[in-house]
C-alpha cells in the first residue's frame, strides 16, 4: 500500500498550492485529480479544433505576489497581460464610457457623465486603496477560533484589532459599510451618474447570490477591488495560454519539488479510523495512505459525500448542510471569425476589445436582472461581461480568429418548472439576441458556442451547486464563519483532515490564498 506524508483530493489551483508548498517543506505529497487535466475552473480546454478557451475562470489579479514569487511561477510560464483599458461599457441611448489604467484618461470618461463624479472618483479610489491594503492582509491569515476559546483567540483577535489602527476615522467607517451594505448602497454615497455607478457595481455582483441593492454585496466590490498584476493594484489581466497556464505553472513548480500528481483519479471516500483520516479510497477500491488529507473540494462534497455522517459532530454536519452554495453565473464560450461591433462605438479592432465589455444599463437594469433569479427564472436581460483573450493572446485561436467569454448573472441553479438540460440553448439565444441589440453583427461572426449552466459547471468541474466560490461569500459565510463557525482555521473535526479549497478562508478567486494557508497549517 503507497505511503505518503499528505494527499490532496482536486488538482485545482488550491490544492496544487497546498501541494507546492508542502513538497517545498520535504514532504511526499500525492495530488489527485479526477479530470483529465488538473487546474479545477482554472484549465485552457480546446473545445474546437485550434481554439484554446479558458472554459471556465477568464480573468486574474486576485493571486498572490507571495505565492507567484516563492513557487516562481514566472519560471514555469506564468505570464499576464493587464488588461487596459479596463472596462467599457455601452448604453441604449448610444453612448459608451471607458476606464482606463490612466487615471486622468478615466476622469475624462467619467466627467461626460457627471462632473461631481469626475471630482470625487479619485477620493473614491484612494480609500477603496487604503481598506484594501488592510483587508489583503487578512487574506495569508488564518482566522482565530470564533466563538473565541481562550486567552490565546481573545490575543489573536486584539493582534487583528491592531492591523485596523492605519485607517483613519472615516476609512474605518467605510470598512463597517462595505461589509454591510449593498454595492448600491455604498455608490450611492459617492455618485450620481447612473452609469458610473453601474460600471463599478458589477464587481459587487460577480458571482453572487444577490443584486447591486442586496445586503453584502459592497464586500464582494471590494473582493474584487483587491490584487493586482505586475505589482499594481487594483488591475485585472489575461493569463497567457489562457487560465490553464495558471494552474499548469503551480504543478510545474510542485513536481520540481518532489509532488507526485495524478490525473483520472476519482477519490470515492476518506478512510477514517478512530477518529482520524489515515488515507482514500479511490473508484475501483485502490486505498492509499497517508499522514495527512487535505480536500479542495466544496464543504459539501468533502463532509457530506467523502466521509459518513456518523464520523463527524451532528451540530458540524447541520451547519455544512445550511452552507449556501448554489450559483446564479453562467458561462458562455464563442469562436469567432471576426469582431464584435458595437454601434456606440464603431471600428475593429479597437480599444473596447481590450476591456471587459459591459452590458448592463442601470442598477433598475441589474437588480430585475436579479428579480428573475431570485424566483426561479433565468434573467429575462442579464447583466453581460464580455472579454476577448485573443486580443493579447492571439496563439489561443487559428489565424484571423477570436475567442470570446461571456460571464453572466443571473441564471439560478434551481429553476421554477424547468430545467437546465431544456433552457440551456434557448437561454444562450436570449444572451446572443441582447448582445446584438449593442452589436448588430454579433450573429454573423459567431462560428462555435458553448453554453455552460451552473448545472454544467457542477458537472463538469464538480462544484456544488456551481457556485464558483465554493459557497456564498456573504458576512455569514466568511472569515471566522467560513466553512463553520469553530472551523475556520483549515482543520477539521476529523484529525489529520483539512480543508484546502475556496470554501476555506478567504473564499473564491484565482488567487492561491486557501492553499496557501492551508498548507501552513499542515506544517
Amino acid at each position: 500500500m503507497p505511503k505518503y506524508d499528505a494527499v490532496i483530493i482536486g488538482g485545482g489551483h488550491n490544492g496544487l498550492v497546498t501541494a507546492a508548498y508542502l513538497a517545498r517543506a520535504g514532504r511526499k505529497v500525492l495530488v489527485l485529480e479526477r479530470r483529465e487535466m488538473v487546474g479545477g475552473c482554472a484549465v485552457t480546454e480546446e473545445i474546437w479544433p485550434g481554439y484554446r478557451v479558458s472554459t471556465a475562470s477568464y480573468l486574474t489579479s486576485l493571486m498572490q505576489e507571495r505565492i507567484i514569487d516563492e513557487l516562481e511561477l514566472p519560471r514555469y510560464g506564468y505570464q499576464v497581460d493587464a488588461k487596459d483599458p479596463a472596462f467599457f461599457s455601452v448604453f441604449p441611448d448610444g453612448r459608451h464610457f471607458f476606464m482606463w489604467q490612466d487615471r486622468a484618461k478615466t476622469l475624462e470618461e467619467i466627467a461626460k457623465f457627471s462632473k461631481h463624479d469626475a471630482e470625487v472618483y479619485p477620493a473614491y479610489e484612494d480609500q477603496l486603496e487604503r481598506i484594501s491594503q488592510v483587508v489583503e492582509g487578512l487574506l495569508l491569515t488564518t482566522p482565530p477560533n470564533f466563538p473565541p476559546q481562550g486567552i490565546g483567540d481573545f490575543i489573536e483577535y486584539l493582534k487583528l484589532a491592531a492591523r485596523l489602527r492605519g485607517l483613519g476615522s472615516r476609512d474605518t467607517v467605510a470598512l463597517v459599510k462595505i461589509f454591510t451594505q449593498s454595492a448600491a448602497e455604498f455608490l450611492d454615497e459617492w455618485f450620481e451618474s447612473e452609469q458610473v455607478k453601474v460600471t463599478l457595481a458589477t464587481d459587487g455582483v460577480i458571482g453572487a447570490n444577490g443584486g447591486p441593492r442586496s445586503p453584502g454585496t459592497a464586500y464582494i466590490l471590494l473582493h474584487h477591488c483587491m490584487g493586482g498584476v505586475g505589482g499594481h493594484r487594483g488591475l485585472w489581466g489575461f493569463v497567457r495560454g489562457g487560465m490553464g497556464a495558471v494552474s499548469e505553472a503551480i504543478a510545474a513548480s510542485a513536481k520540481a519539488k518532489g509532488a507526485e500528481i495524478r490525473t483520472n483519479a476519482t477519490v470515492s471516500r476518506i478512510l477514517v479510523r478512530d477518529g482520524r483520516a489515515w488515507g482514500v479510497a479511490l473508484e475501483g477500491g485502490e486505498e492509499i495512505e497517508a499522514g495527512m488529507v487535505a480536500s479542495n473540494l466544496d464543504p459539501k462534497l468533502t463532509f457530506l459525500w467523502l466521509l459518513e455522517e456518523r464520523d463527524l459532530p451532528s451540530e458540524f454536519v447541520e451547519d455544512i448542510k445550511t452552507f449556501r452554495i448554489e450559483g446564479t453565473s453562467c458561462k458562455i464560450n464563442l469562436a469567432l471569425n471576426g469582431l464584435p461591433e458595437f454601434a456606440a462605438y464603431p471600428g475593429a479592432p479597437g480599444p473596447q476589445h481590450g476591456a471587459t465589455m459591459h452590458i448592463c444599463p442601470s442598477i433598475e437594469y441589474v437588480e430585475r436582472a436579479w428579480d428573475d433569479a431570485k424566483y426561479g427564472r433565468p434573467s429575462e436581460r442579464p447583466l453581460l461581461e464580455l472579454t476577448i483573450p485573443t486580443m493579447y493572446d492571439p496563439s489561443l485561436a487559428p489565424p484571423g480568429r477570436h475567442i470570446m467569454g461571456i460571464f453572466l448573472q443571473y441564471a439560478p441553479y434551481t429553476l421554477r418548472d424547468a430545467t437546465w438540460d431544456d433552457l440551456r440553448e434557448p437561454f444562450g439565444d436570449r444572451v446572443i439576441n441582447l448582445i446584438a441589440e449593442y452589436a448588430p453583427n454579433i450573429h454573423s461572426i459567431i462560428e462555435h458556442r458553448q453554453v455552460l449552466t451552473p448545472l454544467d459547471l457542477e458537472r463538469r468541474f464538480g462544484i456544488t451547486g456551481g457556485n464558483i466560490f465554493h459557497g456564498e461569500m456573504s458576512l455569514d459565510q466568511m472569515f471566522v464563519m467560513r466553512p463553520a463557525a469553530g472551523w475556520a482555521s483549515y482543520k477539521t473535526p476529523i484529525r489529520s483532515l483539512y480543508l484546502c479549497g475556496s470554501g476555506a478562508h478567504p473564499g473564491g478567486g484565482v488567487m492561491g490564498a486557501p492553499g496557501y494557508n492551508c498548507a501552513r497549517a499542515m506544517l
